[in-house]
């Protein structure tokens, strides 16, 4: 059973920075593309980043220069490092593993 957890998320000042993780199991991680997702209220899904398992990255245009995923298959984990947080970066933000699977989701609130 393929289970994606994920954590690190909550309340921020815009200008302010959060790292999230997301712990794998059930998946052979290291030869997976994992991505993070966003859903905002009344939007619909949409990526913010994607790693491939050689280590290539694809960002939204909206989190270009201001989010890094990054991956450690040792530890079954992505990470998404993000700074600079602007309110509109308010979501519930998901792990996604091999396109097909999806974790919890944790809350991001940027709000002064």
């Amino acid at each position: 059973q393929v289970q994606l957890v994920e954590s690190g998320g909550g309340l921020v000042q815009p200008g302010g920075s959060l790292i999230l993780s997301c712990v794998a199991s059930g998946i052979r991680f290291s030869i997976n593309t994992m991505a993070w997702y966003r859903q905002a209220p009344g939007n619909e899904r949409e990526l913010v980043a994607q790693i491939t398992t050689a280590g290539t990255t694809i960002y939204a245009e909206s989190v270009k220069g201001r989010f890094t995923i990054s991956r450690d298959n040792a530890k079954k984990t992505v990470y998404l490092q993000m700074n600079s947080l602007k309110p509109e970066d308010t979501a519930v933000y998901y792990c996604n593993g091999a396109y097909s699977y999806w974790g919890q989701g944790t809350q991001v609130t940027v709000s002064s």
